[in-house]
């Protein structure tokens, strides 16, 4: 499998650029680490039952998929979520029509019954957990590509932008990680999910090859609820190597202000280099 050396990982993906384009103009240029690949995972933002931009809209991921499959034509390509739903995984792909996406070497895993294994905190003083537990799954594939929705939602009095680095939060099991709600990862929200996502950054999200955002049309919530609120038309995707810079570019263009967990991420990635 793919080395998983964090200092030379870091300084290939703060050395790539952002691509930029028009949605209708999208076609997929995934990293050097799909060439070829045996295996590769994709966490698309599926979580919920409600079409783009609360999830990632089905024609994104389609070049997504296309654009992997012909960088390796033999790879397998596991599609890989949790969802935030009383909903299975499977009734919302259903209701989405992935399976319409898949060829014979794709396959739709739900990360909720995945085997997990704790993945070590590599920042010197974590926020919160010295270590997370995610699937086993994430290392044993050769490539890894995150494509997230682009989702602003407020919480205690203050925004916060959900892309490419958010999504991750579903390969997270909810049997870990919930609190009150059996159907989301409460325990992720505290202290806030701002200062939580260093934490999966410096846990797993440093494992990422590639990220996508869609920024077809971006979601503006007036509240913390991420499946609610007024759809913006943007008309772009985003994507490269690096899910900070990714995301960055995102709310660059997008209108948003950076957030402060980006700006942490990338001092502390510069400190590490």
């Amino acid at each position: 499998m793919a080395s998983l050396n964090l200092k030379s990982h870091l300084q290939f993906q703060r050395d790539q650029a952002v691509n930029v384009a028009d949605t209708k103009d999208f076609v997929y240029a995934p990293p050097q680490q799909a060439i070829a690949a045996k295996r590769i995972l994709v966490k698309p933002n599926l979580g919920y039952p409600n079409k783009a931009p609360v999830t990632v809209s089905i024609k994104v991921l389609a070049k997504v998929l296309q654009g992997l499959r012909a960088a390796s034509p033999d790879a397998e390509i596991l599609i890989v979520e949790g969802v935030c739903s009383a909903l299975s995984l499977r009734e919302i792909c259903d209701r989405q029509g992935v399976g319409n996406l898949l060829d014979e070497g794709m396959q739709v895993l739900d990360a909720d019954t995945l085997p997990c294994k704790e993945y070590q905190n590599l920042q010197p003083n974590p926020v919160r957990f010295k270590t997370m537990l995610a699937p086993t799954l994430l290392e044993e594939v050769d490539c890894r590509i995150t494509v997230g929705a682009f989702k602003r939602t407020i919480l205690k009095d203050e925004p916060l932008i959900s892309a490419s680095l958010k999504n991750l939060y579903g390969l997270f099991p909810r049997s870990h990680y919930k609190a009150r709600s059996p159907n989301s990862r409460g325990q992720l929200h505290r202290p806030s999910v701002s200062l939580i996502l260093q934490d999966v950054y410096f846990c797993i999200g440093h494992l990422f090859d590639g990220a996508v955002v869609d920024g077809d049309r971006k979601l503006e919530s007036l509240d913390w609820k991420p499946d609610k609120g007024k759809s913006v038309e943007l008309g772009k995707v985003f994507w490269g190597n690096d899910p900070i810079s990714v995301d960055r570019k995102a709310c660059e263009l997008g209108g948003e202000k950076i957030p402060s967990y980006l700006e942490a991420i990338d001092n502390l990635r510069q400190k590490l280099n």
